[in-house]
């Protein structure tokens, strides 16, 4: 059990990347000077080599590493031939680049509602929105938890809809024991730089069972070609760098321990905040989240964030406002109100510092601060 020792005043940031880099430096610095001696920079063995280690990681045949998680979710969908007139579902609580996956492959994004406890787009709401121009659903894993993908994907299957899952949260998460990114048809992730398996600038990959789609989502990453200026499809330019790829290779050695501290530093907070006045999360027992973000909710959340701010603790929120009512999609005409549990959350939702170096003693001090809010 842990004993908290009060301080009156100390600095915990949200997110502290230094340390999380200083804990790897030696090996890091070798795959830099690995890659920069090598005189290869685009698309060779480093790249392939993380895409091999990262498809046997999730437990998928195949892996493809592009520049972003945005692009990670647009390939697929391009991959799939899903475009103009078409529909996707897609949950109404996320971050907006899973609705602009949609709209840069030309579709229209679907939103359902989330559940309340998980965050994560509510299966019992999704065969309300299917039309006969439905063509796929996007399950976002938010904060680090899986959709209930089992719901989701027997929905799918009886609809003759693809699954694809928004997994850029959600690196090492396991389903019923199973991996994100290899519980539907494909998933992309995102590895920019804040995520539990960060690259040191933009990255992202693709993961799917489907060779077929995979040989696609290749050609469609490199201008459409298979070989040098040979294009076969209308492509992109979205390639992973071999320096990303590297440097992933030494942080997805520590996924797994970097994770489980994640996990420990959750079940601190849940049992110091068991019996404050806060909506905390809620994981199901078939679940294995990661904790990418431990996200409280309070009706008086802007307070409580000067609060925190004033006593040194780094706070963040995910997020303030829902895609439905951002003016990048005011043509789709969803006023207030339109989508009220994605707003609610939008609203009282407050991110807590979280990562795989926070300390016993700053979440004990992060609590002292959330309990006297409630006392005031």
């Amino acid at each position: 059990m842990t004993v908290c020792v009060s301080k009156n005043f100390m600095k915990v940031p949200f997110l502290d990347l230094k340390t999380v880099h200083a804990e790897l430096r030696e090996e890091l610095d070798a795959a830099y000077r690995r890659v920069l001696n090598s005189g290869w920079f685009i698309l060779g063995a480093e790249v392939e080599a993380f895409e091999k280690e990262f498809a046997a990681y999730c437990g998928a045949q195949h892996c493809i590493g592009v520049g972003n998680g945005l692009d990670a979710l647009h390939l697929i969908l391009r991959a799939m031939d899903i475009g103009e007139g078409d529909e996707v579902i897609v949950p109404s609580n996320t971050y907006i680049a899973t609705w602009l996956a949609v709209s840069y492959a030309g579709a229209k994004p679907v939103p359902v509602e989330p559940d309340e406890r998980t965050y994560n787009i509510d299966p019992a709401q999704i065969e309300s929105v299917v039309t006969d121009r439905t063509r796929a659903i996007i399950a976002v894993h938010l904060y680090g938890q899986p959709a209930e993908m089992d719901a989701i994907n027997e929905i799918a299957s009886r609809h003759g809809l693809r699954v694809i899952e928004d997994a850029a949260q959600a690196q090492g998460a396991r389903f019923r024991g199973r991996m994100a990114g290899a519980l539907a048809d494909a998933a992309g992730f995102s590895f920019y730089p804040g995520k539990n398996l960060g690259a040191l600038g933009d990255a992202g990959a693709i993961t799917t069972n489907d060779a077929e789609l995979a040989d696609r989502i290749r050609q469609l990453r490199n201008y459409g070609s298979r070989v040098k200026y040979y294009n076969e499809l209308k492509g992109f330019n979205s390639r992973l760098d071999e320096l990303q790829a590297a440097l992933l290779r030494v942080k997805l050695c520590k996924l797994d321990d970097w994770n489980d501290r994640r996990r420990r530093v959750a079940d601190s907070y849940l049992t110091m905040l068991r019996e404050a006045d806060l909506f905390l999360p809620f994981v199901a027992p078939h679940i294995e989240a990661i904790w990418h973000q431990f996200v409280i909710r309070h009706p008086q959340r802007d307070a409580l964030q000067t609060r925190l701010a004033a006593a040194g603790v780094g706070t963040l929120i995910h997020y303030p406002v829902p895609p439905h009512m951002q003016q990048a999609y005011a043509e789709m005409q969803f006023g207030a109100g339109s989508f009220p549990v994605a707003e609610a959350i939008a609203s009282e939702a407050l991110s807590l510092p979280m990562g795989p170096h926070v300390s016993e003693e700053q979440i004990c001090y992060v609590v002292k601060q959330l309990t006297s809010f409630r006392n005031d």
